[in-house]
């Protein structure tokens, strides 16, 4: 793990990405991005996703149910594990900053809550995520850093804690889709037919891919190349080099990790991993 020099990248006009490691227990990557025309395809992350807005509107889905966010006190945070999207609302676009926290920094049990409110109006919350986002600007403040993210965590427990158990109890994985998703995961780099899938767990195709959709939110190809470009963000702020990253994980070739890869995260692999 690596603090500064940040990785800075420039996309489309107007769109800038700046992604890096930083030295803290907990914190897997720092993500600032200004976009004008930006819109995430559905995916999931492994990580807990704490956002703050810089500036602008940005509109997004968690668990297929929508939320639009504006003001500079407002927070988001988005659980390891549920399909989510984002996309610009107005022409001057959004700048935000984001923590992808390593899963562990929040109990899983309160995923369910966090899906039914994943938004935040809290004024001081967002004043210490910016105060974070400060320290890890400089190498050196690791111990600032990780004392700083111990009070978000616990602003966030509050939040969560006060919460309402989720609307729908009981949202344990269907069995046989929780079977195809350890499949994908285990075959992240290799890949695997649909085929094979059904093959493998005795199912139906098309019962299998609906079965996915309906317990996660997205088709299950969908959701491998979305893990694929989340490793592949992990790989380049390694210093693997593109081509390196996409016979790594199953890529076709440079190009076709350069399309999603892009449409992903809006800026290319080159680019996103350059100093």
């Amino acid at each position: 793990m690596t603090d500064g020099p940040h990785r800075t990248a420039e996309g489309p006009p107007r769109t800038t990405v700046s992604a890096w490691r930083p030295s803290v227990p907990g914190i897997a990557e720092v993500f600032h991005a200004h976009f004008t025309e930006h819109a995430y395809p559905t995916h999931t992350h492994d990580t807990w996703a704490l956002m703050i807005l810089n500036d602008g509107a940005v509109d997004f889905a968690c668990d297929r149910h929508r939320h639009g966010v504006t003001g500079s006190d407002t927070v988001v945070l988005l659980p390891p594990g549920v399909p989510h999207d984002g996309r610009t609302v107005t022409a001057s676009g959004f700048r935000k900053r984001v923590l992808y926290l390593d899963a562990g920094v929040l109990p899983e049990g309160l995923t369910g809550r966090a899906v039914d409110g994943p938004v935040f109006g809290d004024e001081l919350l967002r004043h210490r995520i910016h105060q974070l986002h400060t320290s890890l600007g400089h190498p050196g403040d690791a111990f600032e850093a990780e004392s700083r993210l111990s009070f978000i965590r616990e602003r966030l427990h509050f939040h969560l804690d006060a919460l309402k158990p989720p609307r729908t109890p009981g949202r344990e994985a269907n069995r046989l889709a929780a079977a195809l998703r350890e499949l994908l995961d285990a075959r992240l780099s290799t890949g695997l037919s649909l085929r094979e899938a059904a093959a493998v767990l005795h199912a139906h195709p098309t019962h299998l891919i609906r079965c996915f959709k309906r317990t996660y939110g997205l088709p299950p190809h969908t959701y491998l190349t979305g893990k694929r470009i989340e490793r592949a963000r992990g790989l380049l702020l390694d210093g693997r080099r593109p081509a390196e990253v996409a016979a790594a994980l199953g890529f076709h070739d440079q190009s076709h990790l350069n399309r999603h890869f892009t449409r992903h995260v809006g800026t290319t692999p080159a680019r996103y991993a350059a100093r």
